[in-house]
């Protein structure tokens, strides 16, 4: 599982000019999921992005988490290709993406863990539609999760 964090100050997605999930302070997710990938990733990368400390505390330094912030939540993003392989050609394949029988129910646990266990507000897209997604970085702060690389 694949997730890029980006901090931001507000963000939206909108799907055939109607916006669907709308944010103001916190996080932009694009969550990418792999043939391989189980529910331990999900809760794995669930735990890591709830208590990411990559927001500013009183002295600048990046010490807070979003359940430091209330007024914070996340706008959470299907991304297939997030699991493009580009190495042969310049056409990516995503053969290494998840389908979406096996994606949509684990990005909707992921979706589901951050909001019931750690009571964060998410917003969200539409699995598999073609959205539009706007945002403004706050930093900007990028932060590239995989969940081969959580411990």
């Amino acid at each position: 599982m694949r997730v890029i964090i980006q901090r931001v100050l507000s963000a939206g997605v909108s799907i055939n000019g109607e916006v669907v999930g709308q944010i103001g302070k916190g996080f932009v997710l694009l969550v990418g999921l792999t043939h391989t990938d189980t529910e331990n990733d999900v809760l794995l990368v669930a735990k890591k992005v709830a208590q990411m400390r990559i927001f500013s505390d009183a002295d600048g330094k990046m010490n807070l988490s979003l359940s430091d912030l209330p007024d914070t939540s996340i706008l959470s993003i299907s991304q297939f290709t997030l699991y493009a392989d580009c190495r042969h050609d310049n056409r990516p394949s995503f053969i290494a993406a998840a389908k979406p029988d096996m994606a949509k129910p684990l990005y909707e646990l992921f979706n589901n863990i951050l909001r019931e266990q750690y009571h964060i507000n998410i917003q969200t897209g539409r699995f598999g539609a073609d959205m539009q997604v706007a945002l403004v970085n706050d930093g900007p702060v990028t932060i590239i999760l995989d969940s081969e690389n959580i411990k």
